[in-house]
């Protein structure tokens, strides 16, 4: 079927105990999102309501139209460096445009079933950005971290480190107590939730920022915070609002659009991947592309921003009990809730905690062990993963998956060429072919004939024999254009010195494409044979 969500499949067997689970996991996950969708949209350059907006409507649309029953949608960390880059180099009226063509370009791709393709992505690639958005999350936090005085911290690499050197002398001493107290806390909470009884079901993330918030508001601690930074957050629903779009630099958000398009549709599929794991389900990618780039379009419209399939969420709706869409539902809901009458609370919320668990969050959203396991790869391997991931920091992600994914596809091409091979069989095994020894070359070849292994052909052609070419193929496996193009030029070689050319042991896919170039055409029915080493007859021409 064209367009069909999860929830339709959700409801057969569906109870009052289901219910009960899901509407529990959707308030746990929506508590858990509330400090995460604020710091996320902080450090991607944006005022904090932008998150929890993205957080309401992106959730709901994604659990309401996706393919995963347990998926829920929001802003992500990965957005962050990308976002606040689009931010400070084309304003927010620009990113919010950036943001809806993502959205069609996500709902393009679901709509011709591109969903598959994404997870031929090699996982070196995946592993180097992925640790490389951790790095500048972490790196991005430093300023609110250690209380700098930063005015405007930049977006590029080496002028964040010159801002952050230059402001070392400015470090606040009770942000950074503040900062270390609530990652301090963070850690042990995850170390003993097990242990804490009817406290561990309560986030950590959520008792850290309240706990800061308390302390800051009864110590009038010297701290910005969310109100004299942002002024608050406003307590009403979000309004659908057209943005300023200038023209003149709208042409130029094709690029990072493409950019959020395929990093949120990596970070969609594998959470879903995850998250099929955990519940021994199967989500639909093109479905939950389309509810994406669906979600992706109309954020915008209510000053949203990115928004994708969240991991740490997900997993933590499908360990508190959520297994339909109507989780994410709730989830959504209870974030609209809290904008609607505990907005005002949230004016004291220290930014130096929001630092804490977002430095919390991109540790353990990084796959730092794959660093330390390097040695046991292959150097292209090495290459690969190395190379994304210092591209991703210094320059642009954008660069670096295309640079990953060329060196990965060279990486390629070279191992399946290098398994590709062509050696002289002799005449004798040919009984087909008996008494003609001495006058005809026979070659057994392997693998694949592509673009990448055409030499294999070229070295034949240069030393042709006086009577009769074989070649045996009933071990190739395929042939692309390429190689039928060299195929075609021996033959026509061949024609020219006057030497008879003979194809045995022809599969399905090199069949079916020696037909389709016309090589059979040329061809006489007797230089075809299913398996000329067992002198089986000539086979007639299709």
């Amino acid at each position: 079927m064209f367009f069909h969500p999860k929830l339709l499949d959700s409801f057969k067997g569906y109870n009052r105990q289901l219910f009960t689970k899901d509407v529990f996991a959707g308030l746990t996950v929506g508590v858990v999102a509330l400090p995460l969708a604020m710091a996320f949209a902080i450090a991607s350059g944006l005022k904090p309501e932008a998150g929890i907006f993205t957080a309401v409507i992106a959730g709901g649309l994604v659990s309401l139209l996706g393919g995963s029953k347990v998926q829920i949608g929001g802003p992500a960390g990965a957005f962050i460096v990308i976002v606040y880059g689009i931010v400070d180099r084309y304003g927010v009226a620009n990113l919010l445009l950036a943001t809806a063509m993502s959205g069609v370009f996500l709902f393009a791709m679901g709509l011709m079933k591109l969903g598959t393709l994404v997870r031929f992505i090699p996982i070196a690639v995946i592993i180097g950005f992925t640790n490389g958005i951790a790095f500048l999350i972490g790196l991005s936090q430093i300023k609110d971290f250690l209380g700098l005085s930063i005015e405007k911290m930049p977006s590029h690499f080496f002028a964040v480190i010159q801002a952050i050197y230059f402001a070392l002398d400015t470090i606040n001493p009770t942000a950074l107590v503040l900062s270390f107290g609530s990652l301090g806390l963070l850690i042990f909470w995850r170390a003993f939730q097990p242990r804490l009884g009817w406290l561990g079901l309560i986030p950590g993330t959520v008792v850290a920022m309240v706990l800061a918030t308390i302390a800051t508001s009864v110590f009038n601690l010297p701290v910005e915070t969310i109100g004299t930074r942002f002024g608050g957050i406003p307590s009403g629903l979000p309004h659908f609002q057209l943005p300023a779009i200038s023209w003149s630099t709208a042409q130029f958000m094709i690029s990072p659009a493409l950019t959020l398009a395929l990093l949120g549709a990596i970070e969609s599929l594998l959470c879903a991947r995850v998250a099929d794991g955990l519940i021994n389900d199967l989500h639909n990618s093109n479905q939950e592309l389309m509810a994406q780039g669906i979600a992706n379009v109309v954020v915008p419209f209510f000053g949203g921003m990115p928004a994708t399939g969240a991991i740490a969420r997900t997993v933590t709706n499908i360990q508190s009990g959520g297994r339909t869409p109507i989780a994410g539902i709730v989830h959504a809901l209870t974030l609209l809730i809290v904008i609607l009458f505990a907005a005002p609370l949230a004016k004291n919320i220290p930014l130096a905690s929001l630092a804490a668990i977002l430095v919390y969050v991109a540790w353990n959203m990084g796959e730092w062990k794959k660093f330390f396991d390097l040695k046991q790869f292959r150097l292209p391997y090495r290459l690969t993963m190395l190379s994304v991931f210092g591209l991703t920091v210094i320059l642009d992600l954008t660069v670096a998956v295309e640079v990953g994914l060329l060196l990965a596809f060279i990486t390629f091409i070279y191992r399946i060429s290098s398994l590709s091979r062509c050696e002289r069989a002799s005449t004798i095994t040919y009984p087909a072919l008996e008494g003609q020894n001495g006058k005809i070359h026979a070659y057994r070849l392997y693998g694949a004939i592509f673009f990448g292994a055409v030499k294999l052909l070229e070295e034949i052609e240069q030393n042709l024999p006086s009577d009769t070419l074989i070649l045996d193929l009933k071990n190739i496996i395929y042939i692309d254009s390429s190689g039928m193009d060299t195929l075609l030029e021996l033959n026509r070689l061949c024609k020219e010195k006057g030497v008879k050319l003979v194809l045995c042991g022809l599969d399905h896919q090199p069949h079916d494409i020696t037909q389709r170039s016309g090589l059979f055409d040329t061809l006489s029915a007797d230089c075809f044979y299913p398996d000329l080493a067992h002198g089986i007859d000539a086979v007639a021409k299709p």
